[in-house]
């Protein structure tokens, strides 16, 4: 088995790496030809039956990012953990990005994703409930649709380079 077959996560174990990670960095076109990259809070959402999941954020409608999608939806994700070589894993994932302006999605997915990052899970206090409602008009909500997956776990390795 080569390397590369020997690191490749599941996935499972890619589901369980994103549950348990909380930033992804997220890569689109810039307006100068640039990879323009920042890091975004994001929930799972299941896409239908099974296990199957997609990463979900929001962003402020007239950020770089959102303005990047709206004139090239494609970007690039990765999340990643580990301080130390043998330590190293993470997943890499090429996506379409559809933009939702619904207002009512958007607030729903501001309340999951504060909800996701409050301490303890939540639930939420009333005043953080009232800034995403706030905050959703100006907002909207990024579905990352998977189209290509790379993935590499370092612990596999037993610490043999």
């Amino acid at each position: 088995m080569n390397r590369r077959e020997q690191i490749r996560m599941s996935d499972g174990e890619v589901l369980a790496l994103l549950d348990e990670q909380r930033t992804m960095v997220c890569a689109t076109h810039g307006p100068r030809g640039w990879p323009h990259l920042m890091p975004l809070w994001y929930v799972l959402r299941p896409t239908g039956p099974g296990d199957a999941q997609e990463l979900w954020a929001w962003t402020f409608a007239k950020s770089q990012k959102a303005r990047n999608l709206e004139r090239d939806p494609k970007a690039t994700v990765q999340v990643e953990t580990g301080e130390q070589y043998h330590e190293l894993r993470g997943v890499m994932l090429e996506c379409e990005v559809e933009l939702d302006r619904d207002a009512d999605a958007i607030t729903a997915l501001g309340l999951e994703i504060f909800t996701r990052y409050a301490p303890g899970g939540g639930p939420l206090a009333p005043e953080a409930e009232e800034a995403v409602r706030r905050q959703a008009p100006k907002r909207v909500a990024l579905r990352f649709v998977e189209r290509h997956r790379a993935t590499w776990d370092h612990r596999k390795l037993g610490g043999v380079y």
